[in-house]
């Protein structure tokens, strides 16, 4: 009997957050379904992610739109898939059970067939709730295990609070073990998942590993298994080669120009390996023809965000002849897979992506061990604050925040915690302070414990150092604030959000959703009284008086989300003033010193640069 082999589709959702900044607009998504249409992928990946917040953000288009768009014109064709963080969502605060409740409500009803759902921690504790909504409203819950591994063992970097738990100078014991992984799994697997995917953000599975954890998590689980995967570093084409070989029901891919480098392998090279296999990749690859022809199109559009810029050849799987030294390398792949030949594997993979023109792994993400995603936030932080050169500290203090922080798995939210908290370690080192000076407000949440369980014990006299107390304490769902949906009088007297799908926007993303709400509000008005002027969001409400006083200034650019003083307040040294976002973390900035408020130079939800004056003092 013929094997066969699923495809889970991401070129509309992680492809293209991966390598374009989920940059693609409604019009270029709208381009691709017809096509779609035709393709008869298992499954297509469109939604969650960044997608959600991004499509307000950046493109000004509702993230609801955007399902139902493409659930009406598939019409059940494929499975649509979104992926979420359990309870957290798309946000970094775990929600209560209406909140959760109510989005996979309104996705599933909007078209939404397959939610994947990973929790950063691998706490099972904090899916278990999305797993039972999902079964109950007719979804299909993906469990994803998140892939990670120990952090290399440095003598001079082995100064965390952990070494002491382990002794100074001795190895660290191996946690992120194929037992350790396969006990997510069953957990998954008993609380409801009808998938289970090994979902390796960061790209770090090696062939190796895969040859010995696929088949025990196939032993492991009776529901299907997929693979995710990136190219980062390097081992994305030969890992999904082994995972074939050894089982795997399900591959995500991306489609020709949005696969490889820091996306996931390309649909056309693993077509290539099947077929050599004798696997039958379940999709029409014809219709994939079309998709590559639309796509290359797409890509040119994208091309402010396109890190790469160079494009891979054309090339066309079911109508053009490879070189028979390229083809001889596809086979020379697959027996080292056979062989466990990890070496030669890769060398055969990298051949074949050079003559393909895909990106080279990249080495500092293989060495680092970090998501390349995190590795370019904290590059970008850097530039912010013209400080690039702690970049290499920074990047060699990971290993420390993770095992201080309790070996946290890197993947959203965590990668960026860890990666601004090693930044922010670098700084204070740099400047001569003590260590942990400077934290974030997610950081000092994370040590806490309201994230959920770490995979190891966070030693409590960190955890008194970063917070306060040694004690662990959960977050507190009763404590989430319902944000206001405010009577818009300037707009007629109607509320910012006008239905339930509205309001969720506001739960999940209030930063970007009220912006982008008033947005709405004002043009619906404006049609309506088109001689009337509408007030500008992105008005500057600063005053046009000169600033003569002493200011506290934006350490880096960010959006401000909260302003705790108001003019006439009296400050002492110490005192939180201001609460901005930067790099996706939220930062309390403190006055340097004792003064009287005169005045607050900008708003919530203001946009703010590097070094920009914020308050002024009398």
């Amino acid at each position: 009997m013929t094997k066969k082999l699923k495809i889970r589709d991401l070129t509309m959702r992680d492809g293209q957050q991966s390598l374009f900044a989920t940059r693609m607009s409604q019009a270029s998504i709208d381009t691709l379904l017809p096509f779609y249409e035709e393709a008869g992928f298992y499954a297509i990946e469109v939604w969650g992610g960044a997608v959600p917040d991004s499509v307000m953000r950046y493109l000004d288009e509702s993230p609801w739109t955007r399902l139902k768009s493409i659930s009406a014109r598939m019409q059940g064709k494929s499975l649509l898939t979104a992926l979420s963080r359990g309870r957290n969502l798309f946000g970094y605060v775990p929600y209560p059970t209406p909140v959760i409740e109510g989005f996979y409500k309104n996705a599933i009803a909007d078209g939404l067939n397959v939610m994947r759902i990973f929790d950063a921690l691998n706490d099972l504790d904090n899916v278990r709730e999305s797993v039972e909504i999902i079964n109950r409203l007719g979804g299909i819950p993906d469990g994803a295990v998140c892939y990670t591994v120990d952090p290399k063992d440095d003598e001079k970097h082995s100064s965390g609070f952990f070494s002491k738990l382990l002794g100074k100078g001795k190895k660290h014991e191996q946690i992120f073990t194929d037992e350790y992984f396969i006990e997510k799994a069953r957990g998954y697997e008993q609380m409801g998942a009808k998938i289970i995917t090994l979902k390796d953000m960061a790209g770090l599975v090696n062939p190796a590993r895969v040859a010995s954890l696929m088949p025990k998590l196939k032993a492991a689980v009776g529901v299907p298994v997929d693979f995710h995967t990136h190219c980062t570093p390097g081992y994305g084409l030969a890992s999904s080669l082994m995972a074939i070989i050894h089982g795997v029901d399900i591959l995500d891919t991306n489609i020709w120009y949005f696969g490889g480098g820091s996306a996931a392998p390309a649909l056309e090279l693993i077509y290539i390996f099947a077929k050599k296999l004798g696997v039958e990749v379940e999709v029409n690859m014809e219709a994939v023809g079309k998709i590559r022809t639309a796509l290359k199109e797409v890509r040119k559009s994208l091309k402010d965000f396109d890190l790469q810029k160079s494009f891979p050849i054309d090339f066309d799987p079911l109508n053009d002849k490879l070189p028979a030294d390229v083809d001889s390398l596809f086979d020379k792949a697959i027996a080292a897979a056979h062989a466990n030949d990890e070496a030669a594997l890769l060398d055969a993979c990298h051949a074949i992506e050079a003559y393909f023109n895909f990106p080279k792994p990249n080495e500092i993400v293989k060495n680092a061990e970090v998501p390349g995603g995190m590795y370019s936030n904290m590059v970008a932080q850097l530039k912010q604050l013209h400080a690039e050169d702690v970049l290499e500290d920074a990047m060699k203090l990971i290993p420390k925040v993770r095992r201080d922080a309790g070996l946290v798995p890197l993947v959203t939210p965590t990668s960026q915690i860890v990666g601004s908290q090693a930044v922010s370690l670098a700084l204070d080192r740099q400047k001569g302070k003590p260590d942990y000076t400077t934290k974030s407000n997610q950081f000092i949440s994370l040590v806490r414990g309201e994230y959920g369980h770490t995979p190891v014990a966070i030693d409590p006299d960190f955890r008194r150092l970063i917070t306060g107390s040694s004690e662990e304490v959960p977050y507190n769902v009763n404590s989430y604030a319902y944000p206001e949906n405010p009577v818009l009088d300037d707009c007629g007297g109607v509320k910012l959000a006008t239905n339930d799908e509205e309001y969720l926007l506001l739960e999940l993303l209030p930063n970007v959703a009220k912006p982008f709400l008033t947005k709405r509000r004002n043009e619906e008005y404006a049609a309506h009284k088109p001689a009337e002027k509408t007030t500008d969001v992105a008005e500057e409400t600063t005053d046009a008086e000169p600033i003569t006083g002493p200011t506290l200034d934006a350490p880096m650019g960010g959006t401000v989300i909260e302003v705790y003083v108001k003019p006439g307040d009296t400050i002492k040294k110490g005192d939180s003033l201001l609460m901005y976002e930067a790099m996706k973390m939220q930062n309390e900035i403190e006055a340097e010193f004792a003064g009287t408020v005169k005045r607050i130079l900008v708003t919530p939800g203001q946009v703010i640069g590097t070094g920009e004056p914020l308050i002024e003092f009398e």
